[in-house]
């Protein structure tokens, strides 16, 4: 499931053909995606302008003149195409290897900006909700801070797991702690950090909550620069590839040495989600 910096990577590839700019016709190819669409979901959204495109956890949300908010959700395999009428690629993209097939193609946004947004989902995890703007905001209640905002920190970090029991690589994917984690970063947050995954989340110091926080927010500053990770189905908004997989410590080496004591890299499962690791670097 694509994380925050791939969900920030797709914001960002769209909002120039999305914000501030109206739906001119919207396209429903079937009658759901995870769930069914609003009642009157496409003339609510015809004639509408996007005010602002912004991203909370792995929500796209776009905040519309009618006072109502769009709610995206890309599940494990939505993905977001834009198609500007064979315009050009921009120097440093280029395209998906593995293309779209148009009979997954759901929903379709034509915008007032000349561009069709295609919402192409093979497994039909994905979702859309239409929502009052307060009615939104409801929706997202549940989810903790932004982990790049600045109400994340360390002694924040230290806060919420105080005498928490579960293990530090399960308690950091539970949204209610922190928006938008996945378990790619975590792994990877945990490695920069020296902590092992298998430590009670009540046990972390403050010095390592400290350095947990800060090295997520850096591993994750750093896989929007890279434009996220390409695993699987994943791609950014205009079909360019992320290349932050190409830095990766320990996501996915299981059996690799170690970049740094050269042991090999680890893997278990927590809570059904492999976990990968180094057991003398990040000792318990």
């Amino acid at each position: 499931m694509p994380e925050l910096p791939e969900v920030q990577t797709v914001r960002d590839g769209l909002a120039p053909h999305m914000e501030g700019f109206s739906f001119t016709r919207v396209t429903l190819n079937r009658a759901d995606l995870r769930f069914a669409f609003a009642h009157g979901f496409k003339t609510r959204l015809e004639g509408a302008q996007i005010n602002r495109l912004s991203r909370r956890a792995k929500f796209l949300m776009a905040e519309l003149s009618t006072g109502e908010t769009l709610l995206l959700h890309l599940g494990m395999s939505g993905r977001f195409t834009i198609d500007e009428g064979g315009a050009a690629l921009k120097p440093g993209q280029f395209i998906h290897p593995h293309e779209t097939n148009p009979k997954h193609d759901h929903v379709i946004f034509d915008m007032s900006s000349g561009a069709r947004i295609i919402f192409n989902d093979p497994r039909r995890f994905g979702f859309m909700e239409l929502f009052a703007k307060d009615d939104a905001i409801e929706r997202l209640s549940h989810l903790g801070p932004e982990p790049l905002g600045n109400d994340f920190n360390g002694p924040a970090l230290k806060h919420t797991f105080k005498g928490r029991k579960t293990k530090i690589k399960t308690a950091l994917l539970d949204q209610r702690h922190v928006a938008g984690l996945g378990n790619i970063y975590v792994c990877e947050a945990l490695y920069r950090a020296r902590i092992s995954p298998l430590r009670a989340s009540g046990r972390l110091s403050h010095a390592q909550t400290e350095r947990l926080a800060g090295h997520i927010k850096q591993i994750l500053r750093e896989a929007i620069a890279s434009g996220g990770s390409t695993l699987r189905d994943f791609a950014g908004a205009s079909g360019e590839l992320g290349y932050f997989q190409h830095n990766f410590d320990v996501y996915g080496r299981e059996g690799e040495p170690c970049k740094e004591c050269g042991a090999p890299i680890s893997r278990i499962v927590q809570s059904g989600r492999s976990t990968f690791y180094c057991k003398p670097c990040q000792i318990a």
